[in-house]
């Protein structure tokens, strides 16, 4: 991968950090609301009990994409550790250069294809 292309993926790879930082700090915003300030489930509820379950249900879908989003940034750090080191777009198994198509498509991906396929195979 040429150094432009390099410089490219990383700052695509910078922009999408700051747009999950920022989708995380939206997801923590709407935990802390909800019942007044305890932004927990009250044992007891003058509420249906369909509206405690739904909101059940809102909160553990705002963890689960909080840990993927929190997952996505750890990918991304590293990714950009290794153009920092230089090792980015080499595949972590092999040691071939993983395609560009590929790193346009997945910008943190550490496998080429062929390894990918083998350690989820």
């Amino acid at each position: 991968m040429s150094k432009l292309n390099v410089a490219k993926m990383e700052a695509l790879l910078r922009a999408e950090k700051t747009r999950l930082e920022e989708e995380r700090a939206q997801i923590a915003e709407r935990g802390g609301q909800g019942r007044g300030d305890q932004g927990e489930l009250a044992d007891y509820d003058v509420n249906h009990p369909a509206d405690a379950g739904t909101e059940l249900f809102e909160r553990e879908k705002d963890i689960a994409l909080a840990g993927n989003i929190d997952s996505l940034i750890s990918h991304i750090e590293a990714a950009l550790e290794r153009i920092h080191a230089g090792t980015y777009g080499a595949c972590d198994r092999c040691g071939q250069r993983i395609p560009d198509a590929r790193l346009r498509i997945a910008p943190y991906a550490i496998m080429c294809i062929s390894c990918q396929s083998k350690y989820e195979g």
